[in-house]
């Protein structure tokens, strides 16, 4: 039960209503506000002037919808006006969002006359890609919606006319299969005439019921073609002059479906009985169904029951349909969203009923026995395929009858929406932008694998980094013309032909004589090992930093970068972290690669070098040392050991907020941690220390197979020289991610000064 005072809080607390614009480019520099603004801009403007089909290119169009509306028919509360419609149209912003990644401006129009209305919209077809239009009293909708789609070059759909219409076809279709009734069959007894019920209808007749088998009831009773002033719309499912039937009563006797859009409590149980064997129930009122579903079920147990609750099977819930129809013609450029796009949606929900139902639809329903069935006829709310079945769906039937512009590639595109609502995360900017004021020289031992070849011509390109890559030069290049990738301003070094080979080696023997490396052992590592080879760069500082990994195993790339570049002095052991970018900001995650069963010393000083990575991203440490125990209540070493961590960082680094032994749960939960007054840590904690590799590599992974983050890593910790060690077979955009950590811990390192290298064992 949501109460008054709830809801009022969830829209006013913290920043009040629903929505705010953020930016998708970075803003972090001087350069990057004079490419977003003057004189920047000038340029797109220049090319749209130019062509204005690249606006889809150069600005949010293509993704933006117009959710528009007068406020004179809202939900259930009517012509509220436009002010008090705002919240309503927020809501709506949000589900385009949550469900499609499809960006809303919400506009309330103070016009109540549909020809001033018409006006406002039309003359905002250059700022939007749709257009949204809702919450609009009948009969003046339809015609708003009419003059609308006769004037502009983009969709421009009507939801309340049509969202409902998609959902109920889709459900009609599931229900009337399972009842054993062909939809030319099919008797409806319609409750309600405005905009959602004559849209069910127009949509239901096309698929195949018949407009004589349909029988609408509005305030005055059945609508009769003899009706005083029967508008035309109306006019087209009226009964003929002289029919008997004059109460909902009379419609339902016989009716094999009952179709309610009107209010709650109107049908009683003398009419259900009165209805066809095996009846289909659509009782679609807000909140309040025009029978109780508890009572239709008891009254027609051979019934198909839905209504518009959501604690009821089968919800008639219109964001099954709107953000995917909309999401499907946004892509491909389409000039109206037609009658075949609508039936199609509809379609595409009836057969995805059909499938499987994924665990996380169950686990969000709490239920194991999720089936098509007469309980199950279209998907849930939640169900994230949707997205995947309707948007194609609307998308083909977009182009098959010609109103697409951007013709695409379903069986691509349909991958592509699988991934659209996982988007990457972007809080790099800040250490971007360091790097980019003093881009340093990084080696890169892979030069020729297709992603280093990508990560390095961005980072060149976006002044990153001055990358260096090593391989056979004519392969490199063939492969990055194949790629169409320029290489400009990246070095290509030739492995057959490398500079200072004789040198690096005996720099190398030096290093490791007295840990089993001989001179010919050295210079055989030089001409084989571009790894070595690019370690041996750093080392001379023929480059400042390195980033390797993504085609070898992480112990071959971080092995010789111990024995050739070593640890810090002061450092235990080196150590690997993962950074967990989500929405809500950044986590560490540490030890996660490097340490197997450390002790507590080596934890402990694994946090301080977390902690000084965390603050070269300007980002103020919190430590909290993890456990299965809180602060002593299961005493086992392990416990123990964490809290044994947390003393020594408290004691050695007492500037650093740390604490523990405690679980993951209280570590992220300031409220979990009010039993806990003595607690150092104040707020969410940011590095979260594991107690062997094992717990830190399985949380890493599962928080990146769960595709709610970005898991960039692992960083290396407490090496003498920036190097770090890629995961074999990571993406392109944590390359460069990478690529600028290490651009920015080798800029640290020049400023404390260099320490002289002396390889680990």
């Amino acid at each position: 039960m949501i109460r008054k005072e709830d809801a009022l809080a969830y829209h006013r607390d913290g920043r009040p209503g629903k929505l705010e614009v953020v930016p998708t480019k970075p803003v972090g520099s001087q350069r990057d506000l004079s490419l977003a603004y003057s004189p920047g801009v000038a340029e797109p403007c220049r090319e749209i002037a130019r062509d204005p089909s690249t606006v889809n290119l150069y600005t949010t169009r293509r993704n933006l919808v117009g959710v528009i509306t007068n406020g004179t028919a809202v939900l259930g509360l009517g012509n509220i006006g436009p002010l008090a419609a705002k919240p309503v149209m927020e809501g709506k912003a949000v589900l385009f969002k949550k469900y499609a990644d499809i960006d809303v401006f919400d506009l309330e129009v103070d016009a109540t006359d549909p020809e001033r209305f018409i006006e406002v919209v039309a003359a905002l077809e250059p700022t939007f890609g749709a257009i949204n239009l809702e919450d609009i009293r009948g009969p003046e909708c339809f015609a708003i919606e009419r003059a609308l789609k006769a004037r502009m070059r983009i969709p421009v759909m009507h939801d309340d006319q049509h969202g409902t219409a998609i959902i109920t076809s889709a459900a009609l279709l599931n229900a009337a299969e399972l009842q054993g009734k062909a939809l030319s069959e099919l008797r409806v007894a319609c409750l309600g005439a405005g905009a959602a019920a004559l849209g069910c209808l127009w949509i239901w007749t096309q698929l195949g019921v018949r407009h004589d088998h349909v029988v609408m009831v509005d305030v005055d009773g059945v609508v009769a073609a003899d009706r005083p002033g029967l508008d035309p719309i109306r006019a087209e499912f009226a009964v003929p002059a002289g029919d008997p039937r004059k109460t909902i009563r009379d419609a339902l006797a016989g009716a094999d479906v009952l179709l309610g859009l009107s209010a709650g409590n109107l049908v009683d149980e003398a009419m259900l009985l009165s209805m066809a064997e095996r009846p289909i129930i659509f009782a679609l009122a807000n909140p309040d169904p025009e029978i109780p579903y508890d009572v239709a079920r008891r009254v027609r147990p051979d019934a198909i029951v839905g209504t518009g609750r959501s604690d009821h099977p089968n919800q008639v819930n219109n964001v099954l349909g709107f953000p995917y129809i909309f999401r499907g013609a946004l892509d491909v450029g389409a000039t109206e969203i037609n009658d075949a796009m609508k039936i199609a949606a509809a379609q595409a929900l009836s057969q995805l009923a059909k499938e499987g139902v994924p665990d996380d639809v169950l686990v969000a329903y709490g239920s194991s026995n999720l089936r098509f069935g007469p309980d199950y006829i279209i998907p849930k709310p939640v169900d994230g395929r949707a997205l995947r079945w309707v948007a194609s769906a609307v998308a083909r039937a977009a182009m098959e009858t010609g109103v697409a512009t951007r013709p695409l590639d379903l069986d691509r595109y349909a991958e592509d929406l699988d991934r659209r609502l996982n988007p990457t995360r972007r809080v790099m900017y800040t250490i971007t932008h360091v790097a980019k004021k003093n881009p340093r020289r990084i080696v890169f031992p892979e030069g020729e694998a297709e992603g280093i070849l990508r990560a390095a011509d961005i980072v060149a390109q976006e002044g990153i980094a001055r990358p260096v890559l090593l391989g056979r030069v004519e392969e490199m290049r063939r492969r990055a013309d194949a790629l169409g990738l320029p290489l400009e301003g990246v070095e290509l070094l030739d492995r057959y032909d490398l500079p200072h080979v004789d040198a690096y080696a005996d720099l190398f023997f030096t290093l490791r004589a007295r840990r089993g490396v001989t001179q010919a052992f050295a210079s055989r590592q030089m001409e084989r090992s571009r790894t070595h080879y690019g370690m041996m760069m750093v080392a001379a500082g023929h480059a400042d930093g390195l980033v390797a990994g993504l085609t070898a195993p992480y112990a071959e790339t971080i092995r010789p970068a111990l024995q050739i570049i070593g640890t810090r002095r002061g450092v235990l052991r080196a150590a690997g972290a993962y950074m967990v970018i989500t929405k809500s900001g950044v986590k560490f995650l540490a030890d996660t690669t490097v340490n197997v069963d450390p002790d507590a010393e080596t934890i402990a000083h694994t946090a301080y070098l977390v902690a000084d990575a965390a603050r070269t991203l300007q980002i103020e440490p919190r430590i909290a040392m993890l456990s299965f125990s809180n602060f002593g209540d299961a005493a086992h070493p392990n416990a123990r050991k964490m809290a044994d961590a947390a003393r020594i960082v408290n004691t050695r680094w007492p500037e650093l907020m740390c604490d523990g032994e405690m679980q993951a749960d209280v570590a992220l939960n300031e409220a979990a941690r009010a039993q806990y007054p003595f607690c150092r840590l104040k707020g969410e904690a940011n590095i979260l220390m594991f107690p062997n590799l094992e717990s830190g590599n399985i949380a890493y992974r599962l928080l990146g197979a769960l595709g709610d983050a970005e898991v960039i890593g692992p960083i290396v910790l407490g090496l003498r020289r920036a190097v770090n060690v890629l995961q074999q077979g990571t993406s392109v955009s944590t390359i460069v991610h990478m690529t600028a950590l290490t651009v920015a811990r080798a800029l640290r390192l020049e400023r404390e000064g260099h320490e002289p290298l002396g390889g680990d064992s």
